[in-house]
């Protein structure tokens, strides 16, 4: 998928229910926190890539798992979009603008009780990476369209507070997107393709 098709897709009028994560506690939902995160778009001459992380070992939340840059809401932010772009600069050096953002998604609530707002950022290319150790192990690309295609978005029924949701994943490689970066995913292929 290139970036005017991308683009195309994007900017439309149809309203797309989102995927949410499988309930958390009432606990949980009381302290909900705002994150945001940033889905970095990179034109590759096969079409877009999109870069994802793996999440350093040893963090409180979400340790270990393929994730977008981005994380939590300071109050010194001034707004959601600042923390999606400082988050990425913080965490592996890339530093884009309001001016690659070329839109959001809804907001995607966790289980680990953040509500996540995903904004959309395309790139021509990107510099080498300076990788924050202390919270990411390493970034690397995956074709969007790979992504987006939904016989590679596979489910898992899970059962939760007397409730049945889909946790998803989305076989890469050696590895697996899963949780909620694969939520988000799969609410970004309902929004391009009319899913849902």
């Amino acid at each position: 998928m290139d970036k005017t098709t991308f683009l195309k897709a994007f900017h439309h009028c149809r309203l797309i229910p989102n995927e949410q994560d499988f309930p958390a506690s009432a606990s949980a939902f009381e302290t909900k926190r705002n994150a945001a995160v940033l889905v970095v778009l990179v034109e590759r001459e096969h079409g877009l890539n999109v870069v994802l992380t793996r999440r350093a070992a040893h963090l409180k939340h979400h340790a270990g798992q393929i994730s977008f840059p981005g994380g939590k809401h300071e109050n010194t932010d001034i707004d959601l979009q600042y923390t999606a772009l400082r988050e990425t600069q913080e965490e592996i050096g890339l530093n884009l603008t309001s001016s690659n953002i070329v839109g959001a998604i809804g907001n995607y609530s966790t289980i680990s009780g953040f509500s996540v707002t995903p904004y959309i950022a395309i790139t021509d290319d990107i510099p080498p990476l300076q990788i924050d150790k202390n919270e990411v192990e390493y970034a690397f690309e995956v074709p969007l369209a790979h992504c987006l295609a939904p016989q590679n978005l596979l489910s898992h029924p899970v059962t939760r507070l007397e409730q049945t949701y889909q946790v998803y994943f989305i076989p890469w490689e050696n590895t697996y997107i899963w949780g909620a970066t694969a939520g988000i995913l799969k609410n970004l292929s309902n929004h391009i393709l009319g899913n849902g």
